[in-house]
């Protein structure tokens, strides 16, 4: 199915202000107690959950990095309840994905002069909270780099839709594909308004393949979808920070199995203490909270070879691209 080809998201459909705007006070007014009492584990919860096998692998994929950009965020509103001063490095990228029979990226995250061709399409104050630093190398930029040109890749597959995820549709082909669950697909672009943290211009005039994740469960992930029916990319249920949050389990070519889990979490310092993002920011862009809690738990029981890598997680980030 393919949007009409409006260019940008119209103002009318854009998320209204005011409603922005309370929910940004209600999420700070909540954030100093949850700061010092943090939601507890669900010890029943991880003491029930099963490890299924994963599928056998057939084929494997080559994985290359493409960092973007980067911004800076408390530590301790990453992981509610973590004391500390720092600031948290967080990272802004693409992945792509080259498999034996097709050319994908994981999050074609931002185009070129992202601060002005997409952040004004989010309501206030949301552009203050989420600008990544500059510079800011542009997706064509980044494939160039490696010698791959925007119409090589042959579909993209965002982990999610927030801006910061698809924005570099604004430099593909409309005949590149977005694949994503139907669920996630009506979250984003059913309503009259866009969600927090969606801007519908980058989703634009582009052709949607909408699927379910009607696979059998795999490690700790309820519902799966097996991408080529080889085992090498393996897309799993990672639902709460938006209705159709998915993650990507990679058979990498170098023997690894790498999970892209986009922004179920910010960083796996989240995983290792079981703890959410702190209500401000966690109130205003996680669509299910409670949802998002049991994802974190998913995540935490996984077998430790798996490689998990949240979408922001500066130092998983730079350490696969170092691979």
């Amino acid at each position: 199915m393919t949007e009409p080809d409006s260019g940008a998201a119209t103002r009318a459909e854009r998320t209204p202000i005011v409603p922005t705007l309370l929910r940004c006070c209600a999420a700070l007014a909540a954030t100093p107690v949850r700061l010092l009492r943090p939601r507890r584990p669900d010890t029943t919860l991880l003491a029930n959950l099963a490890v299924r096998p994963l599928p056998a692998v057939r084929a494997t994929v080559r994985l290359t990095v493409l960092t973007q950009a980067t911004m800076s965020a408390p530590t301790t509103i990453v992981a509610e309840g973590v004391r500390s001063l720092r600031e948290m490095t967080l990272s802004m990228a693409a992945f792509l994905v080259e498999h034996p029979k097709a050319r994908f990226l994981v999050d074609p995250a931002l185009c070129a002069d992202v601060h002005h061709r997409v952040l004004p399409e989010l309501p206030f104050p949301v552009p203050l909270l989420v600008a990544p630093d500059k510079p800011v190398l542009g997706l064509s930029d980044a494939l160039a780099a490696h010698d791959i040109a925007c119409g090589d890749i042959d579909f993209v597959l965002p982990t999610h839709l927030h801006w910061d995820h698809v924005s570099g549709l604004l430099e593909l082909p409309r005949s590149v594909e977005v694949r994503l669950p139907a669920v996630e697909y009506e979250w984003a672009m059913g309503g009259s308004h866009a969600p927090a943290g969606v801007a519908r211009g980058p989703l634009r005039g582009r052709t949607f393949d909408r699927f379910e994740l009607d696979g059998p469960p795999v490690l700790t992930f309820p519902r799966t979808k097996d991408l080529f029916g080889d085992g090498s990319v393996l897309l799993v249920d990672l639902a709460g920070h938006t209705p159709g949050s998915i993650g990507v389990l990679l058979a990498v070519d170098d023997g690894s199995r790498v999970l892209f889990a986009g922004d179920a979490v910010w960083s796996k310092l989240q995983v290792d203490l079981l703890r959410e993002k702190a209500p401000m920011p966690g109130k205003l862009f996680d669509s299910d909270r409670d949802a998002a809690f049991t994802t974190i738990h998913r995540l935490h029981a996984l077998p430790d070879d798996i490689e998990l890598i949240a979408s922001h997680d500066y130092e998983a980030v730079t350490a696969r691209a170092a691979k």
